[in-house]
């Protein structure tokens, strides 16, 4: 096993954390500058390995933390991480990590990243070999010096603590401990014997005198249970006399009893029935008042119905014969405008006709008056042109121009054409349109009618709803008014109920009842009372034998009752008795078998079966008799407890309590009226709840329906907004369509005029062409002149048809425009007008002031106003009835108080007579109680105490006590304990003998035990001494081959011995002597030579050089080491003081050993010698207040201690 690597974290100077390379198993070696941190890093070592660190004060945890600039260190640690292939930790590992972590609150260690306590971990080294007591296999700096100045009494201790002594020292002082305790505790024992034996002498004659003390008292405890005996003989006859008295009495009292509950009863009856009654009333009022308001409402409403109605008639008839007018002279302009549209229509025809004509001669005209042109032209040119070239060059200039002129025209045709065709279509769209809003006008009256039947349904339905939402509010008024009473009966119940159970038992079941609101309790049933039913004969006997046992609340388990009282103790809500079902055993009474007279009171009782431990808990044992008497009886002979109709009980034991019960303070009534008041407060509420939900239902319906009259009030403005804007469109439309067919004419007359140009045009075009095809001649020939002449005639004759066309075509146009002069400035104007005053007409009738609608209006008001009137005059009848109920209600309440306070007086003098009864048989049963415990207190009495005294006479019996008791005042100091004291004396020492053999027992093997551990501790020592000197001379020759050197022993009487003379006495002395030798023992001397091997000539350490003292404490760690070895040793600069050669033996001593043992060795030094043999070598640097730890070569290592050394 050895150290494979190391981590260290904020560790004094290592900031960082440090994982340093694996170790060698070998020899390690550590180079670095002081200051660098190759302290620190071995200070890490012992940290976690050592003892060096324990009990740390702040200061001192302050002080391993790492200190510098940046940020602050909390906490440092330091891991050491071994190899344990050999399994020396066993944990079955290969690789074991000790973790240390230390702040300035916290130490701890941690085994394989688990936390452990320091014993533990201290106690896994010990068992691998890193032992406390040998703490020499980590040496820092400065421990070689103290071993070298060490005085030989020091260098004893140390051999003492390597044989590990201490543990011997103390078991030995604890015994020596133990030893002197039995000591102590032997001495008390005998103190105790003598003084034990001292006082029994003293008991014996004790002893006697008490027995003359027993004869006299038995004597007085039989006279005294004679004389209490008489006495609760007397008492109880005396009882009996007034249980006699008081039955005779308790019939007319009951009696009394019964009638003035039942009158009460009746009064709180009629008394409920008058605040029902006087609630019905209130809420009628309201009704009647709701009534008699929409009463007036509507009738305000109906006489301004009428009125409009009235108003109404008086105009319907002028307005009738206006509008017949306005029919019949609209219908005699759309006749006339129908005739003047046929005749129109016929002349279109004929115009067409004419034209056709007109245009077929004009075009002949210009063809005949083209071709005589030419010949005209021809006959002429022989005159404007010399030659046919320049008549060409002529005749093409003009065609040039007719060829543009005939573009231009051809444009403007198409122009025209597309702007005819515009004018048409938007003619055809103007007519569409117009016939579109003829039609909606026409349909106004009709929608008008729809939209305000619709207008009337929605109003309809809109009152309807409304009514209903009234009906609701008024149920809801009603509702509220009869929660309100509701939670007063109920809070006044409730403060009823609490007077009659203490204020913490109030606070715990309202606690308990908001939390199961909250959260379901499955568990928690409820109390007691809650859950059963008890008929009125056996009310008062139920609740007598309760008694808060009613307010007890019945859990399933334990479980249940802890959580609801733990809840109660949080929220301090009051304090509850609970009942766990589980829990329960009731005992099974000895009820009568048979008896009418006895009957079990659980029985009468009504409760869910699975409570029947609860009830049978309380009510199990009781039974139901007709008087006290019967009651006592069987609480004799069958041991239950007993009650009567009214309230009186006795119970097994003998004892009797009754009186007079009031039922005014009933506890279950009480919860009765509570639980009633609380459900039906609920019930209301939950009603309540319901119409607001169906109010909110009713709201938004009315709202809905609302909207739906709103929107078609709406449509209705929209139809009567919509009709001027609609005859005024409609008039504009057919001016718009006028000047459009006005434009159309226009457009058409502009195309045909374009038409004709054209042809005029081509036709000269024509003529020009053929006569440039023609030759060119001075003058025409005969023919061309026979033609001019044909054709001069012909053009004549055309010109003539022309003429006559023309004029039959402008005849016909004349009487088209005189036609659609008249439809469009006369006959539609006219329509127009008469349209609008017929809408007009339709508008005064179709309007808000419609007579139809008005009178339905008036008709639904006066349906509403019967229907209210009628529930007005039933509200009324009902107020009627009732308030004569309530009269009579209160003569017969006010009948049935007189008779109450007749009873009451009755009752109370019976009252005062059965207390004055009660009082005086309280007071014999105290006396005869207290004679009872009396004789109970005189304990077991002797047998003749029953008949010794019987029949003799009291004065008598006084008379003997007295006297009795004047003798047993002598015996007044007599010890009543004396015989108890002498036999617990008696055992006593008997114990106390045994206890000392035990503590004599114990002090033999005590001092066996001392004598064993000086034996054994002796035996350690010479062991130890005689191993480490071996292994001294051993080392010390491999180091100093030519020297000697040995331990040698320090003796009392100034001797010295060495190993080798101890060895021969202990052959020759003996254990004594090796004891004597040992208790003998002064000091440990070192003795060597170094260039000698004859004993003679070494020397003490105190005569050696410096370096010599160094290499013989060395050779001591070695010789340690070697006598109880550790896997691994750390060495702090220990060679810092030898010589050349010296360090050359060290180092070779190092190899060797790490080679043959397997030690494992950790070096810093400054020296090359260790440097050369090391397996591995680490550097160590400082950086910014921060240490770091890295692997380096052998080279460099050597190179670093060289430039070290020639600075030095």
């Amino acid at each position: 096993m050895y150290i494979k690597q190391l981590i260290i974290q904020g560790f004094k100077s290592y900031k960082d954390q440090t994982v340093m390379e694996p170790f060698s198993s070998g020899t390690n070696v550590i180079v670095g500058r002081n200051g660098s941190g190759k302290s620190n890093f071995f200070a890490a070592i012992r940290f976690v390995l050592g003892d060096a660190y324990t009990q740390l004060s702040r200061e001192e945890r302050q002080a391993l933390l790492h200190e510098g600039s940046g940020s602050a260190v909390l906490s440092a640690y330091v891991e050491i991480i071994f190899d344990n292939s050999d399994n020396r930790f066993q944990t079955n590992n290969r690789e074991v990590s000790l973790r240390r972590t230390i702040s300035l609150r916290k130490d701890e260690y941690a085994v394989d990243k688990k936390v452990s306590t320091r014993s533990e971990v201290m106690s896994m080294l010990d068992t691998a070999g890193f032992s406390l007591k040998n703490s020499y296999y980590i040496v820092p700096q400065g421990r070689v010096t103290a071993l070298t100045n060490m005085k030989e009494s020091d260098r004893l201790k140390l051999l003492k603590e390597v044989a590990g002594t201490e543990s011997y020292e103390s078991r030995r002082a604890e015994s020596l401990k133990i030893m002197g305790e039995t000591e102590n505790k032997r001495a008390k024992i005998d103190e105790l014997l003598q003084y034990i034996r001292t006082r029994m002498s003293e008991l014996e004659e004790e002893k006697e005198e008490l027995r003359g003390f027993q004869e006299k008292d038995r004597e007085r405890r039989c006279l005294e249970y004679a004389f209490h005996h008489h006495h609760q003989v007397a008492l109880s006859e005396a009882l009996e006399d007034i249980d006699r008295s008081r039955q005779d009495g308790a019939g007319s009292s009951g009696n009394s009893q019964r009638m003035f509950l039942e009158g009460e009863q009746a009064i709180a009856r009629i008394e409920g029935q008058l605040q029902e009654l006087q609630r019905s009333v209130g809420i009628l009022n309201m009704d009647r008042q709701e009534f008699e308001s929409d009463c007036r409402d509507i009738s305000r409403s109906k006489a301004k119905a009428e009125l409009k109605v009235k108003s109404l008639a008086d105009s319907q008839n002028s307005i009738e014969q206006a509008k017949h007018q306005h029919d019949a002279e609209l219908k005699a302009v759309r006749s006339e405008i129908a005739i003047k549209e046929s005749q129109l229509a016929q002349i279109l025809p004929e115009l067409e006709k004419r034209k056709a004509i007109e245009a077929d001669n004009r075009h002949g005209l210009q063809s005949t008056d083209a071709r005589r042109q030419r010949l005209i032209n021809k006959q002429s040119q022989g005159d404007r042109f010399r030659n046919k070239t320049e008549r060409d060059r002529w005749i093409d200039g003009q065609l040039a121009e007719l060829n543009s002129t005939l573009a231009a025209l051809r444009a403007n045709r198409v122009s025209a054409a597309e702007e005819t065709e515009e004018a048409k279509r938007l003619i055809q769209s103007l007519e569409a349109d117009i016939e579109s809003l003829w039609k909606g006008i026409e349909s106004f009256g009709a929608d008008r009618t729809a939209i305000a039947e619709q207008l009337s349904k929605a109003q309809d339905k809109v009152q309807r709803l409304d009514d209903e939402r009234r009906a609701l509010r008024r149920e809801d008024d009603k509702l509220n008014t009869h929660i309100s009473n509701a939670r007063q009966e109920r809070d006044k119940t409730t403060r009823t109920l609490s007077n009659l159970m203490d204020n913490a038992t109030a606070r715990g079941l309202a606690t308990i009842e908001r939390m199961k609101r909250e959260k379901d309790i499955p568990g928690a049933y409820g109390i007691l009372a809650d859950l059963m039913e008890v008929s009125e004969a056996y009310r008062i006997p139920t609740e007598v034998i309760a008694g808060n046992s009613l307010f007890h609340y019945i859990v399933d388990n334990e479980e249940t009752s802890t959580l609801l009282s733990n809840a109660l103790y949080r929220n301090q809500g009051g304090r509850i008795t609970f009942i766990p079902l589980e829990q329960l055993r009731p005992r099974q009474a000895n009820f009568p078998q048979g008896a009418k007279d006895a009957l079990p009171l659980v029985d009468k009782i009504q409760f869910d079966k699975k409570f029947e431990k609860a009830f049978q808990h309380v009510f199990g044992s009781t039974v139901v008799c007709p008087n006290v008497s019967v009651a006592a009886q069987y609480g004799r002979s069958h041991g239950v407890d007993g009650i009567t109709p009214e309230g009186d009980t006795t119970k097994r034991t003998g004892t009797m309590t009754g009186g007079y019960v009031d039922p005014s303070r009933s506890r279950l009534e009480a919860i009765r009226s509570v639980n009633k008041w609380r459900n039906e407060h609920d019930e209301l509420v939950a009603q309540a709840d319901d119409v607001k939900r169906q109010m909110d239902r009713k709201e938004q319906e009315v709202t809905n329906a609302r909207g739906e009259e709103q929107k078609v009030i709406h449509q209705m403005r929209q139809l009567e907004e919509g009709f001027g804007p609609s005859r005024a469109e409609l008039s504009a439309k057919r001016a718009q369509l006028e000047r459009e067919r006005g434009r159309l004419d226009t457009l058409n007359n502009r195309l045909e005029n374009i038409n004709k140009s054209m042809d005029e045009y081509a036709t000269s075009r024509d003529s020009h062409e053929a006569e440039k095809k023609s030759e060119f001649k001075k003058a025409l020939s005969p023919v061309e002149e026979q033609q001019l002449e044909q054709l001069n005639i012909e053009v004549q004759a055309l010109q003539w048809q022309v003429n006559e066309a023309t004029s039959r075509r402008r005849e016909i146009e004349g009487q088209k425009q005189i036609l659609q002069v008249d439809l469009r400035q006369n006959l539609r104007m006219k329509e127009d007008q008469l349209t609008s005053q017929v809408f007009d007409t339709m508008t005064s009738v179709g309007g808000d002031g419609n007579y139809a609608e008005a009178q339905h209006e008036l008709m639904k008001l006066q349906k509403r106003l019967a229907d209210k009137e009628s529930r007005l005059r039933k509200t009324l009848e009902e107020i009627d009835r009732e308030v004569t109920e309530i009269n009579e209600l209160e003569t017969s309440k006010t009948e049935l108080e007189q008779e109450q306070q007749s009873l009451a007086a009755n009752l109370e003098k019976s009252q005062k007579r059965m207390e004055k009864s009660l009082q005086r048989r309280a007071l014999l049963t105290t006396q005869l109680a207290e004679a009872a415990k009396n004789i109970r207190d005189l304990g077991v009495l002797p047998e003749e105490a029953f008949e010794k005294y019987e029949g003799r006479d009291p004065a008598y019996i006084s008379k003997r006590l007295k006297s009795v008791l004047e003798a047993l005042k002598k015996y007044r100091h007599v010890n009543k304990k004396a015989f108890e004291q002498y036999n617990s004396f008696t055992n006593q020492q008997e114990q106390l003998l045994k206890r000392r053999e035990e503590l004599d027992a114990s002090q033999a093997s005590i001092e066996e035990l001392v004598a064993h551990l000086d034996r054994v501790k002796d035996e350690s020592i010479e062991r130890t001494f005689k191993q480490i000197s071996k292994e001294f001379a051993t080392i010390f020759e491999r180091l100093v081959p030519a020297g000697h050197g040995r331990l040698v022993i320090q003796r009392r009487d100034g001797s010295r011995q060495d190993n080798e003379e101890e060895d021969n006495g202990d052959a020759t002395g003996g254990n004594s002597r090796r004891r004597r030798n040992i208790e003998s023992y002064t000091g440990v001397g070192i003795s060597v030579s170094f260039n000698s091997k004859h004993l003679d000539e070494q020397q003490k350490v105190q005569q050696l050089s410096g370096g010599q003292k160094s290499l013989c404490a060395l050779c001591l760690v070695f010789a340690i080491q070697q006598t109880d070895p550790s896997p691994m040793v750390v060495f702090d600069e220990v060679d810092a003081n030898l010589d050349a050669q010296y360090r050359t033996a060290v180092a070779s001593l190092l190899s060797s050993i790490s080679k043959d043992a397997g030690t494992q060795f950790i070096c810093t030094t400054f020296r090359p010698e260790i440097v050369q043999v090391a397996d591995k070598c680490y550097g160590v640097t400082f950086t910014n207040k921060t240490s770091s730890i890295g692997c380096v070569t052998t080279e460099e290592a050597l190179s670093f201690v060289e430039g070290q050394g020639q600075k030095q």
